[in-house]
């Protein structure tokens, strides 16, 4: 098989698990990162008006931002801004910076509590996952069971799930699909602006995020 090939391939592999699996009532989450693109893209072949939701922590680039408000014009998305229950402000009045002192409890309170309460309108929840991205998703399924706290259980797609950075960027460019400009200053992996840095180790695309102190912020870990 031409190596050029492979991304369209598995493209239609990827359409036709989306078919079988998905429902009206699916979302797809983006953080508006390459592989996130990529799957919207697909999904939105078999659903235009797919919900995609997006974190809204209150710390995001300014490029990020801007680029998700030209994707959901370009694309007319159904864009969700998903946000925590207290601001910025409001947080760090109560809190102090806990990005800076408790990272794991930022997450939580700006991303995955958001998250969860905002996906329990849904049934499927698609993502842009990828075995390769790092070692804490070495295990990646194409479809699981994910059950939120509150004990209700959805269908989680991933049908990146094998797909290389290459297979992404290649996909990208043959659709014609502009991508975050934060990838043209070297960063390989994309999350709130305090906590992302240009990746520490070359081999490693999710070694300049948290400094390098963990690998997640909790959104795709099991409750327990």
């Amino acid at each position: 098989m031409n190596l050029a090939e492979q991304p369209e391939t598995k493209a239609a592999q990827a359409l036709n698990f989306l078919r079988e699996y998905m429902t009206a009532d699916a979302c797809v989450t983006s953080s508006f990162q390459a592989e996130d693109v990529v799957v919207l893209h697909l999904v939105r072949a078999i659903l235009p008006q797919v919900p995609v939701l997006f974190l809204e922590t209150g710390y995001h680039f300014p490029e990020t931002l801007a680029y998700r408000d030209r994707m959901a014009a370009e694309w007319n998305l159904n864009l969700i801004n998903v946000l925590p229950r207290s601001t910025v402000a409001e947080q760090e009045a109560q809190f102090g910076i806990l990005n800076q002192t408790a990272p794991d409890r930022c997450c939580a309170m700006r991303k995955v509590e958001p998250l969860f309460r905002a996906l329990a309108d849904f049934r499927v929840w698609v993502t842009g996952l990828r075995r390769q991205q790092s070692k804490s998703r070495a295990n990646l399924q194409l479809d699981e069971i994910f059950t939120l706290p509150t004990g209700q259980s959805l269908r989680k797609l991933s049908p990146l799930t094998d797909w290389t950075t290459r297979d992404v960027w290649q996909y990208a460019e043959a659709h014609r699909i502009p991508l975050l400009p934060l990838y043209d200053l070297g960063y390989t992996s994309i999350g709130c602006a305090p906590c992302t840095s240009l990746p520490l180790d070359p081999n490693d695309p999710r070694s300049g995020r948290w400094g390098g102190n963990k690998l997640e912020c909790g959104i795709h870990i099991q409750p327990a």
